[in-house]
């Protein structure tokens, strides 16, 4: 009885250190090839915004510098790191610099996804409910 209450107190901290699993990190900006693609120079300042969403940053000191920043780890692995650079000049994109992930964005979604909770099925479309009561008739 005692060497099972030892393994038991020695076993509880170690589940809370992160060896069973390490949950997937994903932080910053998450763009596909064709949102990054629809970004033409000459487009102004509110047509990015609208294409992209806010940059994670904008320097105090050069309004005309936009960064989309990225990061994800994957379990205990390197985090990785991407960057977008903006340029705009007379407040038009003149270029863009850097990177995004060049993955599948679906695959990442469904990654970021999966720590997300279930909606009740009152919240969701008819066309959903229908699908789902045609699913359990068949």
């Amino acid at each position: 009885m005692r060497l099972r209450w030892l393994a038991f107190l020695v076993l509880i901290p170690l589940a809370g250190c992160g060896l069973v699993y390490k949950v997937d990190v994903q932080q910053g900006n998450l763009f596909d090839k064709a949102t990054v693609d629809a970004l033409k120079p000459g487009m102004t300042k509110r047509q990015v915004l609208l294409v992209m969403g806010s940059p994670s940053v904008v320097s105090p000191f050069d309004q005309d510098l936009w960064h989309y920043v990225s990061t994800i780890r994957r379990g205990r692995n390197v985090m990785d790191h991407k960057d977008l650079t903006l340029y705009f000049k007379d407040d038009l994109l003149v270029r863009m610099d850097g990177d995004y992930f060049p993955e599948d964005p679906d695959q990442l979604i469904h990654d970021a996804s999966k720590y997300k909770r279930q909606y009740p099925d009152d919240k969701r479309s008819d066309d959903d409910k229908k699908k789902k009561q045609q699913q359990g008739q068949g």
